[in-house]
């Protein structure tokens, strides 16, 4: 069965008639359940709470250093505002994926065993779901310290490195305490967190607007080949936000298994696009009037002397609330590699593996690059991942047998051939192949090179991942079949009494 060691909570022999209610996922409790399935009587909640989840975690700093580096990079305003907008439109896979949650009652790091196969899954759970997460963790956990390091020298502080190490620590805490909480604490802070994000960027748009140069083209505007180059590439570096969320299912599985697919795919879009095209597009618009290589002290020049503590206070609680998210799933992931961990701890874990980066991205490296280059970097990656389990749920139509998912013994339908399921492994990696071909970020691919430059890494790796995965599956749907009846039901098929989501 599952690898996890589910957290003691109260309650936890009683039978389902006796325990109708949630016990294991409130705000002021430890939550019990791990990467172990959710019956369907602890399932709660509608789909519009999903909303202010996914709102709160992407009203922060990180989005308002792309949309100035999107100027930097040499884009006039209106150009930076459409490639805002496009990458943005990503967050309707982010919410496509989320639907496998409910339909599961499990989270994204179980889901993907149907892709990937038992022994298969739990590689790419090392890889995309806890390795990439802890580099997320790392880079906002950095944003959110440059803001507190700020905050600190404006009491009187000099921020010197003793004090910086404090101050990542404290503010990991903060992020970790609501990570070890979990689900429900989740759901009970981020609607609050998101009204109060609101109201500080209100702010902040009035200001920025009032010194935004709507009519902005740089001194050299880009043409032909570079022009297609720096926009396909902005677009990339807008879209590995909501790339990033291959584990949107994490904060969906608690609804009930009845709830519209429809709205679980709106109310997590919208979450996502709305907040990061609003602060992206801030970003953007400070770029024409500010020095965006330094956000924090060209904003500063054009807000109000009064607010802008208040600002860097609301920058280091956005970080906080979308690295709260991070956290959480790279805890699921780790247990979902196979170690006997209780979520509650390998939250921990990720938090001490990420205040190291953290530490050394700060100490050592320049900030902005960082933040460039892994963003763009990580979409070889979690382009084609993304892709292969969107074609999984569209190929299934979102039918998910649950407690089959936690069968982990060589009978699991899941197991597929040694405990890997070729057409997940191929997919992904042919479509990684065709991504790290056409990337133009710490180096140049052949595809990329042959094209001038123009980086068309997500396009390809996610179109030749989901064609693979696709046509594989359709293949082996046939052998499947073709070796007598029940086996592509035993994979394929929902739960008994349950249609699709």
């Amino acid at each position: 069965m599952a690898s996890t060691i589910p957290d003691p909570r109260p309650g936890a022999n009683a039978t389902p008639d006796a325990a109708p209610r949630p016990s294991g996922d409130r705000a002021a409790r430890i939550e019990a359940h791990g990467i172990d399935h959710i019956p369907d009587h602890e399932r709660h909640g509608r789909p519009r709470q999903l909303f202010s989840v996914w709102a709160a975690a992407n009203v922060n700093y990180l989005s308002l250093v792309i949309g100035g580096a999107l100027v930097l990079m040499g884009l006039s305003l209106w150009q930076s505002l459409a490639v805002i907008v496009v990458g943005n439109l990503f967050w309707v896979l982010t919410g496509l994926l989320s639907v496998s949650g409910p339909a599961a009652g499990a989270p994204s790091e179980v889901v993907t065993r149907a892709m990937y196969g038992i022994r298969g899954n739990r590689v790419n759970n090392a890889i995309v779901g806890w390795m990439i997460s802890v580099c997320y963790f790392a880079l906002n956990l950095a944003a959110a310290a440059t803001a507190a390091f700020a905050l600190v020298e404006k009491t009187g502080i000099t921020a010197d490195t003793g004090v910086k190490v404090t101050v990542v620590v404290l503010v990991a805490a903060l992020t970790l305490a609501i990570g070890v909480y979990g689900h429900g604490m989740i759901m009970k802070l981020y609607l609050p967190i998101t009204l109060a994000l609101t109201a500080a960027f209100a702010v902040v748009a009035v200001a920025v607007v009032r010194h935004t140069d709507f009519g902005y083209t740089p001194a050299e505007p880009l043409t032909g080949v570079d022009l297609w180059a720096v926009l396909v590439a902005g677009v990339t570096l807008v879209g590995s936000g909501p790339l990033s969320y291959t584990t949107s299912a994490d904060f969906s599985r608690y609804l009930p298994r009845t709830t519209s697919a429809k709205a679980i795919i709106g109310w997590t879009a919208l979450g996502g696009f709305v907040p990061s095209v609003f602060v992206c597009s801030l970003g953007a618009f400070a770029a024409t009037a500010v020095d965006m290589t330094d956000p924090q002290t060209g904003l500063e020049t054009i807000l109000p002397g009064w607010f802008h503590p208040v600002f860097l206070l609301a920058l280091i609680v956005g970080t906080i609330a979308i690295n709260a998210l991070t956290a959480y799933s790279a805890g699921l992931a780790l247990q979902a590699v196979g170690i006997r961990i209780r979520r509650s701890r390998s939250v921990l874990v990720d938090g001490v593996a990420a205040v190291s980066l953290t530490l050394y991205g700060l100490l050592v490296s320049n900030f902005l690059d960082t933040v460039s280059n892994v963003l763009q970097l990580t979409v070889v990656l979690l382009g084609p991942a993304m892709a292969v389990y969107a074609a999984d749920i569209l190929i299934r139509r979102n039918r998910y047998d649950g407690p089959a998912l936690m069968d982990e013994t060589t009978g699991s339908p899941f197991w597929y051939t040694a405990g890997v399921n070729p057409a997940g492994a191929v997919a992904l990696g042919s479509g990684v192949l065709a991504a790290a071909l056409s990337v133009n970020t710490l180096y140049t691919g052949p595809v990329a090179r042959a094209l001038g430059g123009v980086d068309l890494a997500l396009p390809v790796g996610m179109t030749v991942a989901a064609c693979v995965y696709a046509l594989m599956m359709r293949t082996s749907d046939n052998v499947l079949a073709a070796r007598g009846p029940g086996r592509l039901s035993e994979r394929c098929a929902p739960p008994r009494g349950a249609g699709p989501a």
